[in-house]
Order: C-alpha cells, then structure tokens, then sequence
C-alpha cells in the first residue's frame, strides 16, 4: 500500500496528518460534551441532574485523562509511541460507544472515563512521535499544528452542538455527537499503523536495523548511506552517554546529576484559564454562538504561531503570552466589575485578545517543550507528567469555576490574571529556549549546564552543546569514511587476489 512507503517530505506530511487526525480526536472528545450538557432530551434521559452531578459528569472525563497519562508512564516505553496511540485510540471507541448508548449515569460516569483513559494517553505520546521524527527546525511549527488542530476538534462540536440543538427533542441530538468521536478514533489507529515508529525509541530499545531503516526512509536516502549511518550513530551515541552518567530507576528520577533529570521534568509550562460566556451574562444559545466564534479566533492566532515559533523561540513567546493574557484578563475584570452593557463589551473584547496572546503561546508550547527538553530515556515520563499536571489542573479548573463565580462572582478572574502575571518571572529565569536544537543538542546542552558550575550560562551553555555535537557529527564522519574506505580496499584486495589466480591458470 503506498501510505505505508511514504519517504521524505512525503512521509513527514504523512506523520504529521495521522497526529493531526488524533489530535482532532483530541479536540472533539474534549468539547462535544460542553454543549450536549444544555440539550433537553438528554436532561430528561437523565433525570435533570442537578448542577452538582452535571460537574461530575464532566470532570470525570478529566479524571480519565490524569489516569490515562499516569498509566502512559508505565506503558508507553514499553510499548513505544505507535502502539501507546492505537491503545488510547481503542479506549476512546470503547468510551465513545458506552457514552452514545448510555441511559444511566453510572453507565454514562464509567464511559467518560473510559474515554479520558485514552486522550490522556494520547496528549502524552502523540508529542513525541511527532517531535522524534521531525527536523529540529520543523518541531515547533508542527506541533503547534496539531494543537490548532485540536481547536478545530473543539470548533466542530460547537457548531455541530449548535446545528443538532434545533431538533433538541430527539435523542440523536445528543447521541451522533458523542458516537462521532469514534469516526476519528478509528481512522487514527489506520493511519498510525501505516507510519513508522520512532527512530529514537528503537535506539532506546536496541533494534537499530529498524531504527536504521526508518531513518533512511525520514531521510528519503539508501539505509547504507553515510547521511542515515551518522544519525543513527549519534542516535546510539546519545542514548548510551545518557546510561553510562547514571543507572535508569526511579532514583535517577529525582536525581539532579550531570542530566539534571528532576529539573527538567518538573519544567511543565501551563497556564491555562477557561472563559465561561454564561457567567458575563449571556444566554445560552448566544453563549455557544460566541463560543463557537471564540475558537475560530483561537485557531486563527495558533496558526499564526506556526510562522514565529522556531524563529523567535519558545521562551519570548511564552514571556509574551503570559504577559498578554493577564493583561487582558485584567481587562476582562474590569469589564465584569462595571456590570454595563458597555462594561460587558470590554469584557468580551478582554477574552478575545486573551485568545491572541493564548494562541501565539501557552495553546502548543506546553505541547512540544516537554518532549524537547526531557533526554530520551525520560522523555516518555516528562511528557506524562506534564499532561497530568495539564489534566489535573483543568479537573481542578472545572470543578471550582462555577463555585468561585457564584461566591465572589468577577472577582474570581482576578485569580486568573495574578497566575499569568507571576508566570513571567518564572519563565524568564528558569526556562531555556529549544528552538532550532536537535534533541540531542539539548541533551548535552543541560550537562554542560550543569557541569560548567554556576558561572555557566544557559546562552554559552548552547553554544558548547551546538559545537560539541558538530564535532561528533564530523568524528562520526570520519569513522564512517575509514570504515566504507577499508571496506572498498578489501574489495579492490579481492578482485586483484582473484585477477591473479586467473593468470597463473
């Protein structure tokens, strides 16, 4: 089948829409559930749960998906990346099928968590397929694809919630928008079973003849070629420095040896608020209007930071975007405060511009940078606890909003603009910018971070790592073109022996 001989760009393109697919699963399962909860067939179906249970309903999907990611800790190294994605992809169907025929609310509470199992797995390995098999200049830009793709999951289940709440007394109204995830599900586990898996976890796990081949195919070159054998070999190179500086094991995890393991998995960015449209005062049906309207602004802005992400850099666009945001959601407050139709204009113009700057930052960056920086034994752990920590705080988000905005009302977005505020200092002075380095360059460059003392700055630091992995790459070279020389003279050293005993015959 020719989808699975893809080579090149060809194959790069092809990678990049299979994480696309799954990542508008991704998308779709994380919105469809927000505007089902309104539909009156399905409150009646329920029993009119009260908004209480309707809270539990939802933030059990985000139990799921803390679950999900914890479990991605234990598996996904074991599994490697596809096949951790076609598991998650399997729980999403399941969950997805229990949600669409459920007449219960246990039945309903066991399948949304079903289901969050498998995007919380998925929000962890789907990351790093992407950032192991991508150039260095590519990585940014391509996962902050898939997280735009994400967005136009959540844009199709408003739109699809708004069309299907015209027939709201029917029960497909509420029952095809929670059955449709499994179309995506389904035609992610095909396309991910038809694209290669990741040259860096067969490193990991030793089979280089198969890391050798789909380096050669990413590379679109032969798999003897000198291109392919060098990466490979600074592939194998990296991998056994990192096991000979300290012993794999829950103790090197909460080590700060020459890897700096702990540090940089605890390096998590994500500062993510909810704007609830309801709560400034809207009605229902015009709340899911702007909000559908909401996430097309949103798509539009992560687009844009395709173009900027691996020219400016991940740290000045999270400086940027933390910045913004808390401006904004400071104006958005005093918007709230003034309680005007005016004031509330203000408000929703503070939310919109909030999207700019979430768009341009914080919407992909807490996607890519853990892969990026995380070494390759532990890249499979760093980004599980990041989306942990993403999911728990989302559960955490979703759980107290209601309750904060009926207690203390718009005072509870002040919150909100104070987090992204304080997050400025802490990514000026503690985040390193990974933009246009090679998984392996970042490697290095942490260990002589950490082993160039205090005067060493990350700036230098990155230097040293760029030009230590230049010379490897010629040292390598120079390996690979003794070793194909000395094999081209034993060739040549044949054919005269065998040119010689024809003679004398």
């Amino acid at each position: 089948m020719w989808i699975t001989e893809l080579e090149g760009r060809s194959l790069t393109i092809g990678i990049t829409v299979t994480c696309g697919v799954a990542f508008m699963l991704f998308g779709f399962d994380q919105g469809v559930f927000g505007g089902i909860l309104g539909n009156p067939r399905f409150m009646s179906t329920f029993k009119n749960p009260t908004p209480t249970i309707q809270g539990q309903i939802v933030s059990t999907y985000d139990i799921g998906c803390i679950l999900g990611a914890l479990m991605t800790i234990f598996i996904g190294d074991h599994l490697g990346r596809k096949r951790t994605i076609m598991l998650a992809c399997l729980f999403v169907i399941i969950g997805g099928a229990l949600q669409a025929s459920s007449f219960s609310l246990p039945h309903m509470i066991i399948a949304r968590v079903i289901g969050g199992l498998g995007i919380g797995m998925e929000s962890a390995a789907i990351p790093m397929w992407q950032s192991e098999t991508c150039k260095p200049q590519h990585r940014g830009k391509l996962v902050a694809l898939q997280l735009v793709l994400v967005i136009g999951g959540i844009v199709l289940t408003e739109w699809m919630n708004l069309g299907f709440s015209y027939i709201s007394d029917k029960p497909v109204s509420w029952r095809f928008p929670l059955s449709f995830q499994c179309f995506f599900a389904i035609l992610a586990i095909f396309m991910v079973a038809c694209m290669p898996e990741s040259p860096r976890w067969l490193c990991l796990k030793e089979r280089n003849d198969e890391a050798q081949v789909v380096i050669a195919r990413l590379m679109a070159k032969p798999v003897d070629s000198d291109e392919v054998v060098e990466s490979l070999q600074l592939i194998i190179g990296t991998v056994a420095h990192e096991k000979e500086l300290e012993n794999v094991g829950w103790r090197e995890i909460f080590s700060n040896g020459e890897q700096q393991t702990f540090r940089r998995i605890c390096w998590v960015p994500d500062a993510r608020c909810s704007s609830r449209w309801v709560s400034f005062g809207f009605s229902n049906q015009l709340a899911l209007i702007l909000t559908a309207v909401d996430f097309i602004s949103l798509m539009i802005w992560g687009s844009v930071v395709m173009l900027a992400i691996d020219r400016w850099g991940r740290r000045k666009l999270m400086l940027l975007g933390a910045f913004g945001m808390g401006c904004s959601f400071t104006v958005a407050v005093i918007g709230l405060a003034l309680k005007t139709k005016a004031s509330y204009a203000v408000a929703v113009t503070g939310i919109f511009v909030y999207n700019v700057f979430f768009g341009i930052s914080f919407l992909s960056i807490p996607f890519s940078y853990p892969s990026e920086i995380n070494s390759q034994r532990h890249r499979n752990l760093g980004a599980s606890v990041a989306m942990m920590t993403q999911w728990l705080f989302v559960y955490v988000i979703v759980l107290i909003t209601p309750i904060g905005i009926a207690n203390i009302g718009w005072r509870f977005y002040i919150i909100f603009a104070v987090l992204n505020f304080v997050w400025v200092p802490i990514i000026y002075y503690f985040y390193i910018e990974t933009a246009g380095l090679s998984l392996e360059e970042i490697d290095k460059l942490f260990e002589i971070h950490y082993t160039g003392g205090k005067g060493m700055t990350w700036k230098e630091a990155t230097r040293l790592a760029k030009e230590h992995i230049a010379l490897t790459k010629i040292q390598i070279h120079d390996k690979t073109q003794l070793a194909h020389n000395a094999e081209v003279d034993h060739v040549e050293s044949d054919e005269k022996g065998a040119s010689v005993e024809r003679i004398s015959v």
